[in-house]
């Protein structure tokens, strides 16, 4: 009998591994993503937001220390229906808590439980899949399990954003809408803050309802070199956009729309010179580009205000979230330096609300976005957005309970005493270390950390370098292009290289396809150099380009999971594949010199260092030792 399965119940892989790893993707989400925009919608500040969930990330740092307790403990399958029926219960209570006084304190701690459980289900789920399925099935679905994962991310930032906006947009007042146009024969709009014409403006409408003092906005693309500034004289574009962007902050906040405090004016323009030091000077002469400084362009700017028509009940407070809707994203709301929540009440409703948009320099043509201002019921919208959650977890907890295999190898320990516990958790980390020939180990443990050197590099720098203008090095696309190229052609890339890789391994085994996959997270590096040197800014060399290169990382990629997979083979896997992703997510750090290096040398110099750094992929691959039927089919 197969120790795959028990009696002649084996369970097609196709059941249960999209659903499981679906629902292991979308706790993160919700922890890591979408609290963040519950959080802002529900009007708590930036700093508030970064001091709180930025400890939500580290029950998965901090994950492989207790991962030998799921090992000894229980069976991988219990750990795994339970830890989704306790996300199923956090999600529930997050929901119910969300509308009461002190949802901040409540939702805080029910995220951190949920995320303690989500990376405990997390090893659960990592371990189950290697004890139910044979090596052969385990290379054959690891592209299917990636591809789940990240569709789980995508329907989390997506589908249940849109509904707790749809929610918003039809529990409230009606949604004031603004279109912002960008038209190169647009003619310069006047300087200073918008006003409304008259104070009692839609005041004949019997209804509570927003008024804009425009809902066609219409700017130029380019900015003008300078602006009138008031005194008779001029001031730089740049220095007036800076200045704008003050006082459009001080407004909201002494008109009481925004909690905050009001931004000290000063010199805008003046930029703090900033000490280089000697290393980095040195790096810069020795190997930096030749390039001629660039001359700042500064992108063009428009302004609109919002208020209320008449003035709200006593004690009433309209809170009113404007964001993006439709169109092209190289007009943008400005929101990572002023609040777009805006609280009106009976002493503010006449007081105007002011918006800051900016527009993408870059772009050429006449373009145009739409943005919608809601004030729905916020608390309800996201209480149904994790009520809706909770349910589909309760519902998934009770489809892998009758449609997960049960594996003969997942199997507790015999002795669950606190003694063998113990040695069992110090036996859990001792044999990760010794389970190889030193070298071998150590080859190992440099393999999972270096494997992926040049992409830890690439992903911090692909996205700058295709927005920075052409006399910056970069490829000046607009940022509506550089959506379109990641969220759509690079996702494509990136999931079929994984599905063909996990085909592949599965039909000649990790060994063979170990060097092959190890090149082609190499090779495709070339297309940034690529780019770099000729600056080919066409959107269909674009396109090409990055579908090439997420689709070698994501069929390089399927050797570094099989093998972290193959690593953790032996008693203790489940603990030691949650140590391999440990490495893993160490390695992904060691990308943090790219920022500094590539404004250092230059975006050519650095695409020709990462293609440098691919020693370290292909190097590591041929150091490490693999079975060569591991993977393959068996007869």
């Amino acid at each position: 009998m197969n120790n795959k399965q028990v009696g002649n119940k084996k369970r097609n892989p196709w059941a249960w591994i999209p659903t499981l790893y679906f629902a292991q993707g979308l706790p993160y989400v919700a922890v890591m993503t979408i609290s963040v925009i519950m959080y802002k919608r529900l009007g708590m500040s930036n700093t508030d937001i970064a001091l709180y969930t930025g400890w939500l990330g580290l029950p998965w740092v901090i994950k492989p220390f207790w991962s030998p307790f799921v090992d000894i403990i229980k069976t991988k399958r219990w750990w795994t229906l339970a830890m989704q029926w306790i996300v199923a219960i956090a999600l529930a209570g997050i929901a119910f808590t969300i509308p009461t006084e002190f949802y901040v304190q409540f939702t805080f701690a029910i995220f951190m439980l949920m995320g303690f459980a989500s990376a405990t289900h997390d090893i659960a789920a990592d371990g189950f899949y290697m004890l139910a399925l044979d090596e052969h099935e385990q290379s054959l679905y690891v592209g299917i399990r990636s591809t789940f994962y990240r569709v789980a991310t995508v329907m989390g930032q997506g589908i249940l954003v849109i509904l707790a906006g749809l929610i918003e947009m039809n529990s409230g007042l009606e949604p004031v809408k603004l279109h912002v146009v960008a038209d190169p024969a647009t003619q310069s709009v006047t300087a200073g803050l918008p006003q409304f014409a008259t104070q009692t403006e839609a005041a004949e409408s019997d209804e509570l309802c927003f008024v804009a003092t425009t809902d066609m906005l219409q700017a130029p693309i380019t900015a003008p070199q300078t602006v009138d500034d008031g005194q008779g004289g001029t001031m730089p574009f740049a220095e007036y956009a800076a200045l704008m962007l003050d006082s459009v902050n001080n407004m909201n906040v002494r008109n009481g729309f925004v909690k905050g405090n009001i931004a000290s004016k000063g010199t805008p323009a003046a930029v703090a010179a900033t000490t280089e030091s000697g290393f980095t000077k040195w790096v810069r002469e020795t190997f930096g580009e030749e390039r001629a400084v660039a001359q700042e362009v500064s992108n063009n700017i428009a302004l609109a205000a919002v208020r209320l028509n008449k003035q709200p009940a006593p004690g009433e407070h309209v809170v009113l979230n404007v964001t993006y809707k439709d169109g092209d994203q190289s007009i943008k709301l400005e929101q990572n330096k002023l609040s777009t929540r805006f609280e009106f009440n009976e002493d503010n409703w006449d007081k105007p609300a002011y918006l800051y948009f900016e527009i993408d320099h870059k772009l050429t043509e006449r373009t145009e976005a739409s943005f919608v201002g809601t004030s729905g019921n916020i608390p309800l919208a996201w209480l149904v957005v994790f009520v809706t959650l909770s349910v589909f977890f309760f519902l998934v907890a009770l489809y892998h309970g009758w449609m997960l295999p049960r594996p003969a190898s997942d199997a507790p320990h015999k002795d669950t005493d606190a003694k063998s516990i113990f040695k069992g958790f110090v036996d859990a980390f001792r044999t990760f270390f010794t389970k190889m020939p030193f070298w071998q180990t150590v080859a190992a443990i440099g393999f999972m950390l270096l494997y992926r050197f040049p992409e830890a590099q690439l992903t911090k720098i692909i996205q700058p370098f295709l927005l920075d203008p052409v006399d910056k090095g970069g490829l000046g696309l607009t940022t509506g292009e550089v959506g379109l190229v990641y969220g759509t052609v690079g996702i494509i890339g990136l999931t079929l290289g994984g599905i063909i890789g996990g085909i592949a391994a599965a039909k000649g085994g990790l060994k063979k396809w170990l060097h092959p996959m190890a090149w082609s997270m190499s090779l495709t590096c070339l297309t940034f150099v690529y780019l770099s040197y000729f600056q080919d800014h066409s959107l269909l060399t674009v396109n090409i380009c990055v579908f090439i290169e997420q689709f070698g990382y994501g069929f390089g990629f399927t050797a570094y999971m099989l093998y972290l997979i193959y690593y953790s083979e032996g008693e203790f896997k489940t603990s030691h594949y949650a140590i391999c992703t440990g490495f893993m997510a160490l390695s992904m750090m060691l990308g943090m010199i790219a920022g500094w290096l590539q404004e250092t040398i230059g975006y050519r110099h650095f695409f020709v260092w990462t293609m440098i750094c691919c020693i370290t992929t292909v190097g590591m691959a041929m150091l490490v030792k693999v079975d060569p039927n591991f993977g393959k089919k068996k007869d």
